[in-house]
């Protein structure tokens, strides 16, 4: 699959990318992705969730009655569950909610969702470019003339640069990574990537089902 560079000013610059089928082109795998998708959310989860038990909760020690001859049942202490303020019975302790997924599953995730995203044509290669400083008045505009300004965009650079990700950071509907934190989350959630520079390429040899 063949697809044209664009520069900043949304215009053809005659030359082409070609999409390695092997990432790009391959027959997706939903369950992979839903693996991947799974375990990214699931390390967001801070899992710090906690209720007391009846041995940390502050009340008296005291036995609240006599043992016989009260006309009721028996209890101990007022730290019971069954009284307002007791501790609670098999609450929520801090735990991880992270799994482990195999790396040939996360790629395999990744390659599926960039194959699903090439076959909607939802993919557009741009040349390398860079901003003088974070100004995401131009940040837009590039936007704009590259037709992705009003959908929800995933931008991949070859490497980190601070004024692209500064310059798009107040925008709620974009997301600038480079290409080596590259998640399928990131994909899936993404209406249309812009791979700029010789991100594709990269993605290529990452990816590369060995």
């Amino acid at each position: 699959m063949e697809l044209s560079i664009y520069n900043i000013d949304g215009k053809e610059s005659g030359v082409k990318v070609t999409l390695d089928e092997t990432v790009f082109g391959i027959e997706p795998n939903d369950h992979a992705i839903y693996l991947d998708v799974k375990q990214y959310l699931a390390n967001q989860r801070q899992g710090t969730h906690k209720t007391k038990e009846r041995s940390e909760v502050a009340y008296s020690t005291k036995k609240m009655g006599r043992q016989k001859g009260g006309g009721g049942a028996r209890h101990g202490s007022i730290k019971a569950n069954i009284y307002v303020g007791g501790g609670r019975v098999f609450g929520p302790k801090p735990h991880t909610y992270g799994f482990k997924l195999n790396k040939k599953v996360k790629q395999l995730a990744r390659r599926s969702a960039l194959s699903y995203k090439a076959k909607d044509n939802a993919i557009t290669c741009v040349e390398m470019f860079n901003l003088e400083a974070p100004k995401t008045k131009e940040f837009i505009a590039i936007c704009q003339n590259l037709q992705v300004a009003d959908k929800k965009v995933l931008m991949v650079l070859p490497e980190n640069n601070n004024n692209i990700y500064l310059s798009s950071r107040n925008l709620q509907r974009t997301k600038v990574v480079p290409v080596t934190e590259l998640t399928t989350y990131d994909i899936v959630n993404a209406t249309n990537l812009v791979l700029v520079g010789d991100t594709a390429n990269t993605l290529s040899k990452l990816l590369a089902h060995k």
